[in-house]
């Protein structure tokens, strides 16, 4: 039975996405590549792993074989971005005249390469698709989104496309932009993950809200700077997926990236947090391929550079606030 749309990936957010949609009456698939955990969210009809208390209505169907989702008019590519390709490139084997409209929700980069998720799927997927993926993104925390709270978000891709999204998802406790600036729109989900992490730091060694907001306003400084080189308009870095979606993530205890931050100032070891997290914090692989950009293109991003440090070459977290604290003296406005 073919849905009106299908959903890849079962976490937290696909999970979150399913369910929003199909409390809004529209036909959902959901599938997974973890068969026990498809099994488990038929069964209980709740995903009690990721997005527990929230019961599946009966829109929502849970679909045991890939091919059920792929053919749905409007498909949702909610998994990690480490397995992106992957599930592409098996839905393009499946599917070689594969037509339907991809949205893509992870925000992150493939690495090494640091393509965007959206590159990713028009190399991926077959060629009657190319051109038409749009990004869905924005201050978005599943937990709250599950929840039925408010959330504002924006779908970015071709006009006529980004439309058919931005009506589909959109509802009373849901509101949907448009944007055509795909670049700056992923970036910007991307490159805060980034900047959540440092919050989390800034959060675990108690520097205050002082600190914070420089945090907030020296990290969207470089987050533009990247961006603009690649293409990016600067204003999709003030809106939802750039300002908005900063707040939201370095100030909540629902974010990933926050969380790893603070654990990280803690003393902790990455590797041990992300097992206790059991989930994706896309900003750890993001910082990787910011970097990488960033050197390809000359961009100095020193709040990137400290994150990653403390991540991947053992530099503790107050170490590196003082090596950012202790840069050359320079005008607010001119490049760093």
């Amino acid at each position: 039975m073919k849905s009106e749309v299908g959903v890849i990936g079962a976490g937290s957010w696909g999970t979150t996405l399913a369910l929003h949609l199909a409390r809004k009456g529209v036909a959902v698939s959901l599938w997974d590549r973890q068969a026990d955990h498809l099994g488990t969210l038929a069964a209980e009809r709740e995903n009690a792993r990721h997005v527990p208390g929230e019961m599946f209505p009966d829109a929502l169907r849970i679909a045991r074989r890939l091919e059920e989702v792929a053919l749905s008019p409007v498909v949702v590519f909610a998994v990690p971005t480490s397995a992106m390709r992957e599930v592409a490139t098996e839905v393009g084997f499946l599917f070689p005249e594969w037509k339907s409209l991809p949205v893509s929700v992870a925000k992150g980069f493939e690495f090494p390469g640091a393509r965007r998720m959206s590159t990713v799927l028009l190399e991926a997927l077959p060629p009657p698709a190319n051109g038409r993926v749009v990004v869905l993104a924005g201050p978005s925390l599943a937990r709250e989104v599950a929840r039925g709270l408010p959330v504002t978000l924006v779908a970015a891709g071709p006009e006529g496309d980004a439309r058919e999204v931005q009506e589909l998802f959109s509802d009373g406790a849901m509101r949907v932009y448009t944007n055509t600036d795909v670049v700056g729109v992923e970036l910007a989900g991307s490159l805060k993950n980034i900047i959540a992490i440092a919050a989390g730091m800034i959060d675990g060694l108690e520097l205050g809200d002082n600190a914070k907001g420089a945090l907030l306003a020296r990290g969207l400084s470089e987050m533009v700077r990247l961006g603009t080189a690649l293409g990016a308009r600067p204003e999709s870095f003030y809106g939802l997926c750039g300002v908005g979606d900063l707040v939201a993530t370095c100030g909540s205890g629902l974010s990933r990236n926050h969380q790893v931050g603070i654990a990280l100032a803690r003393g902790r070891q990455l590797e041990a947090v992300l097992a206790d997290l059991g989930m994706v914090a896309e900003g750890v692989t993001a910082s990787r391929a910011a970097l990488e950009l960033s050197e390809k293109l000359g961009i100095e991003m020193p709040i990137t550079r400290e994150v990653h440090d403390v991540m991947f070459a053992g530099k503790a977290p107050r170490e590196a606030l003082e090596a950012l604290m202790s840069r050359g003296l320079k005008s607010e406005f001119r490049p760093a």
